[in-house]
């Protein structure tokens, strides 16, 4: 088996990624299923970001962050997807340590900037259903660049941390990632330094990242429901509820399904990690990416306007250009 060392002057060696499953009767099955989760995604959050630049109807702060969030969903995917179909028609799952340890710190950096902007995203739902007569005032284009700009910018830094935790280490021992892409915990096993010091910092800066982002989301809404029941008449909250719903349902669920299947992963004990974790990642790393574009879609009533008339323009476009080629 190959053994890597590492140490103050260190010779990099490869990693060996495992993948999914080492059967070759189920490589190309899930090849196939895994290109065109990948190809979904790209096609729709690609049309999330080009609806929402064509429709004025959508040039709001919510949207503003939607692009944004959409374009992290395309980044952090690419950074998984290619490599693991790759390896899964290859019989060479090498990966160099300078290519693992980048592949990790986009990973983390593109996964950091997600959570900031789910936080931004409700509290600008906050803001237009607590405060609206102050809304143009508070989250203006400005201060939404502001808040953007901030969030890579604190991205940047945790993952810098991040990767220093993790592959900072000696390496030793096996060479051989029981995962399909460089991830915090298979790495961490095979370092054979002292773990505990870099394990307890990621988890500080998991902590305010993730759960700090998912109090500033908590916060949010509950404060908009607290606005919602404090209205005089049963009419009004009837209308507020109705209009929160239809604004912050879409929202609530990508929350929901990001957070959910991180926090599954990331918040166990290293010692408890087995296989359902690589079904977990699955999830986390490309069914969410390709599921949120079909969750603002499908859950919200202005996108799903805007994608009306979007379609409605186009057609009669093409209506338009026929009936001039059949004149001519």
């Amino acid at each position: 088996m190959e053994h890597l060392i590492m140490g103050g002057n260190h010779t990099q060696i490869e990693f060996i990624l495992l993948g999914i499953t080492d059967r070759p009767c189920a490589q190309t099955p899930l090849f196939v299923f895994f290109l065109m989760i990948y190809i979904v995604t790209l096609v729709g959050n690609v049309g999330i970001i080009t609806l929402v630049r064509v429709s004025p109807s959508l040039h709001t702060p919510m949207y503003f962050f939607l692009t944004h969030f959409a374009f992290t969903d395309i980044c952090y995917s690419t950074v998984i997807s290619p490599r693991m179909l790759a390896d899964l028609l290859s019989e060479d799952k090498t990966i160099s340590f300078t290519a693992c340890m980048m592949q990790f710190f986009t990973f983390a950096f593109f996964a950091t900037v997600e959570c900031h902007l789910l936080a931004m995203m409700a509290y600008d739902r906050h803001v237009a259903i607590c405060q609206p007569l102050l809304y143009v005032t508070i989250i203006s284009s400005r201060v939404c660049w502001q808040l953007v700009a901030s969030s890579y910018l604190f991205a940047f830094l945790s993952a810098i941390i991040y990767t220093w935790c993790v592959f900072r280490g000696s390496f030793c021992g096996p060479n051989r990632i029981d995962h399909f892409f460089c991830d915090e915990f298979p790495v961490l096993k095979l370092v054979c330094s002292d773990t505990h010091s870099s394990e307890m910092i990621i988890f500080a800066l998991f902590t305010i990242n993730n759960v700090g982002t998912i109090v500033v989301i908590l916060l949010s809404y509950i404060s908009v429901l607290r606005t919602v029941l404090r209205m005089c008449s049963a009419q009004s909250r009837a209308r507020a509820f109705h209009t929160s719903f239809h604004t912050c349902a879409s929202h609530l669920m990508a929350v929901s399904i990001f957070f959910g299947s991180g926090f599954f992963i990331y918040l166990q004990p290293s010692s408890s990690h087995r296989s359902l974790d690589n079904v977990a990642s699955v999830f986390y790393t490309m069914v969410t990416p390709m599921l949120n574009p079909f969750i603002y879609t499908l859950r919200n009533k202005e996108v799903k306007g805007a994608l009306i008339k979007c379609v409605r323009r186009l057609f009669n476009q093409w209506q338009d250009t026929r009936l001039v080629s059949c004149r001519t």
